[in-house]
């Protein structure tokens, strides 16, 4: 069974490999909400937080707090949209992985 060593970084790189996979999973879940045809409510909601977060991890590494305020603004927006599930599961398991505010996991 293999197991998940973390985040790593990538040889030659300086980048935070947890910076990288927020980024990603973002961009996904912009791509699939994007391609969703149908409309809901929080739709606008749900676009706006997810170019917040791509913003944020455009910049460098984010801040834990603005980040999980944005993850939960997204969750409420389209936790009912169950296509959408799969990659805002990506996008949470992203968040994670900068550890709790204050004492954050280092890579």
């Amino acid at each position: 069974m293999l197991q998940s060593m973390g985040p790593r970084r990538v040889t030659g790189s300086d980048e935070d490999p947890r910076v990288v996979e927020l980024r990603t999973a973002v961009a996904r879940l912009r791509r699939e909400l994007a391609a969703h045809p149908a409309e809901f409510p929080d739709r606008g909601i749900a676009e706006d937080e997810l170019a917040a977060l791509a913003a944020m991890a455009g910049g460098g590494t984010p801040e834990i707090p603005r980040l999980r305020r944005s993850l939960l603004l997204v969750a409420g927006a389209i936790g009912s949209v169950s296509a959408l599930s799969t990659g805002l599961s990506a996008v949470r398991g992203a968040v994670e992985l900068f550890g709790e505010q204050g004492g954050g996991r280092q890579p």
